[in-house]
C-alpha cells in the first residue's frame, strides 16, 4: 500500500470528480443533441432532462463498468497516486483540446488512454491487463459499427410500419417515442461514463489502504461521480452539439428516435457486460446510420471523417500526456 497525506488523498479525488463533470460538460451533446437539433425540448429542458437521466442510473445500472476500469485496464498493485494523477491529467488535456474544438472526442478512451499511460510508464507493459484492455479496444471499433447498423434498421423497420400512417399522426407518435429514447440513453450514459471515474477513485483508495485490502466501490464514491457527471451535463456543451445535432445529418424525430435508441441499445449492453465503451463513438455512429438510412449524401462524411479521426488518436495522445505527467511526479 502507498501512503498519502490526507490532504493529497482528498485532492486527487476532488480531481477525478472534476474530471467527471469535465465528462458530463463534454458528452452532454450525446443524450441531448438530438432533442434540441429537433427543437423537441428547449437547451434548457434538455440538459435538466439529460442530467436527471444521467442520476437515474444510480438505481438502474450495476457497477460492472467501475470495476474494469479500477482493476481490470492496469494490475492493480501496481496504482499510485501518482498514476491516478497522471492518468486524470492524460483523459483531461484531451477531452478540453477537443472541447475547444467542438469535437465529441471520446472521454471514456482518453482516460482509459491516461490510465494505460501512466501505468506502463509506472511498471512498464507487464502493468497492463490483457482481458480488460482488449476488450475496450475492440468496443472502440464495434460500438460505432453497432450503433449504425442498428440505427439503419430500425429506420427501415419503422419506415415499414408507419408507411400507412398519415405524416402528422407519424410525426406526433415519433415525437413521443423521441422523448422516451433520449430518457433512456441519458440513463445509459451516466451508467456508463460515471462508473470510470468511480473505478479510477476506488483503485485510489484500495492502493492508499482505505478499503480493507479488498477492492469494491464505497456507495459515497458512487453517489458523489453521479452527483458530478449531472452537473458537468448541467453545464450543457454547447460547441459539440452543434456538431452532433446538425453537423453530421439532418435529424427529425424519426431519426432522433433511431438514433438515440440504437445509442442507448449499444451502451448498455457494454455496461452489462462491464464494458466501459464510448458513448460518444455509440451515439455518432448511430447518427450517421440514420443518415445513411435515406441515403448516402444525408450524411456530412467529412465532418464524420473528423470525428473518427480524433476516434483513433485519443487513446495514444492522453497516454502520452499521461506518462509524461506521471514521470513529472517523480521529479518531487
Amino acid at each position: 500500500m502507498h501512503e498519502l497525506a490526507l490532504p493529497l488523498l482528498v485532492a486527487l479525488i476532488a480531481l477525478a470528480l472534476a474530471f467527471d463533470f469535465l465528462n458530463g460538460l463534454h458528452d452532454a451533446a450525446n443524450s441531448i443533441a438530438t432533442v434540441v437539433s429537433t427543437q423537441l425540448l428547449s437547451p434548457l429542458m434538455a440538459v435538466l432532462f439529460a442530467a436527471a437521466g444521467n442520476f437515474l442510473a444510480y438505481w438502474i445500472v450495476g457497477l460492472h463498468v467501475a470495476e474494469t476500469v479500477g482493476k481490470g485496464i492496469v494490475d492493480k498493485e501496481i496504482v499510485t497516486p501518482a498514476v491516478v494523477f497522471g492518468a486524470l491529467i492524460g483523459a483531461m488535456f484531451w477531452n478540453v483540446v477537443t472541447w475547444i474544438k467542438g469535437i465529441p472526442s471520446s472521454s471514456s478512451h482518453a482516460l482509459i488512454g491516461g490510465l494505460l499511460g501512466a501505468g506502463i510508464a509506472a511498471s512498464g507493459f507487464g502493468a497492463i491487463q490483457a482481458e480488460g484492455t482488449i476488450k475496450t479496444l475492440v468496443a472502440i471499433f464495434l460500438s460505432p459499427m453497432l450503433g449504425f447498423v442498428i440505427a439503419m434498421a430500425l429506420m427501415l423497420l419503422t419506415s415499414v410500419l408507419f408507411q400507412r400512417s398519415t405524416p402528422r399522426k407519424a410525426s406526433n407518435t415519433f415525437k413521443v417515442l423521441h422523448l422516451f429514447s433520449s430518457a433512456a440513453y441519458s440513463i445509459s450514459h451516466g451508467g456508463n461514463d460515471a462508473q470510470k471515474t468511480m473505478g479510477i477513485i476506488a483503485v485510489l483508495l484500495y492502493s492508499t489502504g482505505h478499503l480493507g485490502g479488498e477492492f469494491h466501490v464505497p456507495e459515497w464514491v458512487v453517489l458523489s461521480c453521479y452527483a458530478a457527471i449531472s452537473l458537468g451535463t448541467l453545464s450543457g456543451g454547447w460547441r459539440i452539439i452543434r456538431t452532433m445535432g446538425t453537423g453530421l445529418t439532418k435529424l427529425n424525430h424519426h431519426s432522433g428516435f433511431c438514433a438515440s435508441t440504437a445509442g442507448s441499445i449499444v451502451v448498455f449492453g457494454a455496461s452489462a457486460m462491464g464494458i466501459p465503451v464510448s458513448t460518444t463513438h455509440a451515439i455518432t455512429g448511430s447518427v450517421v446510420g440514420t443518415g445513411a438510412a435515406r441515403r448516402t449524401s444525408a450524411v456530412r462524411w467529412t465532418v464524420a471523417t473528423r470525428v473518427v479521426t480524433a476516434w483513433f488518436i485519443t487513446i495514444p495522445a492522453s497516454g502520452l500526456v499521461g506518462a509524461a505527467f506521471y514521470l513529472l511526479t517523480r521529479l518531487f
